[in-house]
């Protein structure tokens, strides 16, 4: 007779599943014991991380404490005070209520905690390492709790291994903490990486303390919204329409005080900002929700940022009229209603006059297409011959509508003969310097060669150019900088702050000099030569936000990359500027003498050709 093949998992090796689903890194910790603090009706926390988190992460709280058979129970699985039944998961008001989250914290770390009543002369101490207990003792400590969570995924070696750098992973642990701090500014919280202070935030208003949080600049950039419905009650701020910037803006929502992920509300937002801002930027948001716990489901997903809402339709459309409306209101927006009486009197040009024509005469003799290269290549004199008598020739008809799209679509592969990544090493046929050029629509400059027209952007182009000069000066040449008679002040928040200290050698070699002055605030003394004019702030923010957002960031070489690409972004011509035959000419000669002149470090495709065959089937 065969065995039973199924059997009970041991509750260590469950409790280590299940904190697969809890404890993903430092930062689920820091999440996780702040918010049972927060439920302990604490009003002061600090927080201590080391190395990231990965070494030691404690979070000392002032809150109810917990009696020795308490601080027992509260390690094991499925252990909670905030459930009964489950009716009781729809009536919820507190933040943790699963009772996972230590017995997997336990799981896959050493964890030490002292924890007293205010009622209780002595405390308890509990010592565990990988869900066994390894003492248990009366200890003297102040109310309250205190958690040490000492070398995570010590028993787990491949989850330890998969953990980011320090830098990283303290970039996590802070995103998890502003989230927690800002829908909860009646407590007062600290936060230390390496014995290091990183915030200090007292007991303030909502606005005061996101102004604490992320740098007194925020200020009189925040416009209030607030609106009571039967649906819900949404307050908070917005940002203003002017600071939209692609990356490194603030965007958050909490419901009932609890952080959420919601894109189908993030759309709502925008919707509002519709012409107000430029395509792909985005702008600072903090908006808080207030609505019934039966009309909202946050045992979604077990870090319970996914939360489903009853009435999700209806709330978009009052959450887009109350950004709508406070943009209206305090922005200043001009809104013109001609159903309304004492409409306002718009001048109009008289008709009584006639507006005089100007023509100008016609001149038969002009060919566009004749060459003044006395050895023309033979595509382009082809091309000459091919129309007729060359007055009534077409150049618009010899161009895809791919071409003479003035938005951002990509060539089309059918239409185009795109260059493959094999062929990034050109040949010198490719580009000739005697050839005739045109610049197309601002965009595009056209030039023949053997076998067709080449189109090249002349945006990407730079864009490629620029890159390589950006990551040679990082790898060998400090650039040349341009020293400023009045330097500017920019204002950064605290995990802004420790990414930028981080980058300030590969700064300096690109051609910017930053002065700390204390308090997230940084003088900027000098900038690139290329950048005069361009607006620093943005510049600086947008690169330290795509530092901070970049997970996969783990060396020097990919934050160059970066760096060198987003300044490269912002200094490269734009679309619709002309340039001369010699402008183009220095263009398309410094292209290709790049590594790889056919896409962008993004990949992108720079050019494309048109083959003579296509030209000929059109006519």
């Amino acid at each position: 007779m065969k065995e039973d093949v199924i059997h009970l998992l041991p509750d260590s090796v469950a409790n280590q599943i299940a904190a697969g689903e809890v404890v993903q890194r430092p930062s689920s910790i820091v999440k996780e014991l702040v918010e049972n603090s927060i439920d302990a009706e604490a009003k002061t926390i600090q927080v201590f991380v080391v190395d990231g988190g990965k070494t030691n992460v404690q979070v000392i709280d002032d809150g109810k404490g917990m009696s020795e058979t308490d601080a027992r129970l509260s390690f094991e699985r499925h252990a909670t005070s905030k459930i009964s039944q489950a009716s009781d998961l729809f009536s919820l008001s507190t933040m943790g209520f699963r009772g996972e989250a230590l017995a997997s914290i336990a799981a896959v770390a050493q964890v030490e905690l002292k924890t007293r009543r205010n009622e209780d002369e002595l405390g308890t101490y509990i010592q565990i390492a990988g869900s066994h207990i390894e003492g248990q003792e009366p200890t003297v400590c102040p109310v309250g709790c205190n958690f040490s969570v000492k070398n995570l995924f010590f028993n787990v070696p491949a989850r330890r291994r998969f953990l980011k750098s320090n830098q990283t992973e303290l970039n996590n642990v802070i995103s998890d903490f502003e989230r927690i701090v800002l829908v909860h500014p009646q407590v007062s919280f600290s936060l230390h990486s390496n014995g290091v202070e990183v915030f200090n935030l007292p007991q303030s208003s909502v606005r005061q303390r996101i102004i604490n949080v992320f740098g007194k600049k925020l200020n009189s950039d925040l416009l209030p919204i607030e609106v009571e419905t039967s649906l819900a009650s949404i307050s908070g701020y917005v940002a203003k329409p002017e600071t939209a910037k692609k990356k490194g803006v603030h965007q958050y929502f909490f419901v009932n005080g609890r952080y959420m992920r919601h894109p189908y509300f993030h759309s709502a937002v925008m919707r509002a900002y519709d012409g107000m801002i430029p395509a792909g930027e985005h702008v600072s948001y903090f908006i808080y929700f207030k609505v019934s716990p039966a009309d909202i489901d946050v045992n979604v997903h077990p870090t319970k940022t996914e939360i489903k809402f009853d009435n999700e339709q209806a709330i978009w459309q009052v959450l887009s009229a109350a950004v709508r409306e406070a943009l209206g209101q305090f922005c200043s927006v001009p809104l013109i209603d001609f159903d309304v009486e004492g409409r306002p009197d718009i001048p109009t040009i008289g008709t009584s006059k006639e507006i005089p024509q100007q023509p100008k005469p016609a001149t038969t003799s002009y060919n566009p297409f004749h060459s003044t290269n006395p050895h023309p290549v033979a595509g382009w004199e082809r091309l000459y011959k091919q129309s007729g008598d060359g007055s009534e020739f077409s150049f618009d008809s010899l161009v895809p509508s791919e071409l003479t799209n003035d938005g951002n679509a990509e060539l089309s592969q059918s239409t185009l003969n795109i260059w493959n990544d094999d062929e990034l090493e050109m040949s010198s046929s490719v580009y000739g310097e005697a050839l005739p050029k045109f610049q197309y629509k601002g965009r595009y400059i056209i030039y023949p060669d053997s076998d067709g027209l080449i189109a090249v952007d002349q945006h990407r182009a730079h864009i490629r150019i620029l890159y390589e000069q950006n990551m040679q000066c990082l790898n060998q040449h400090p650039r040349p900088t341009q020293k400023q008679l009045f330097p500017e002040i920019i204002q950064f928040s605290k995990a802004e702050s420790l990414v930028l200290e981080t980058s300030l050698d590969d700064l300096l070699s690109l051609g910017f000099e930053l002065s700390n002055l204390g308090g997230g605030s940084y003088s900027v003394d000098g900038v690139p030569i290329e950048l005069q004019g361009l607006n620093i702030d943005k510049l600086l923010h947008e690169i330290v936000g795509s530092l901070m957002n970049h997970p996969i960031l783990e060396n020097a070489k990919e934050a160059w990359e970066t760096i060198s690409l987003i300044m490269a972004r912002e200094a490269a011509i734009v679309y619709g500027q002309v340039l001369s035959d010699a402008e183009m000419e220095q263009l398309l000669r410094d292209l290709f003498a790049t590594s790889a002149p056919a896409r962008t470090p993004d990949g992108k495709i720079i050019y494309a050709t048109i083959d003579f065959r296509q030209i000929d089937n059109m006519f």
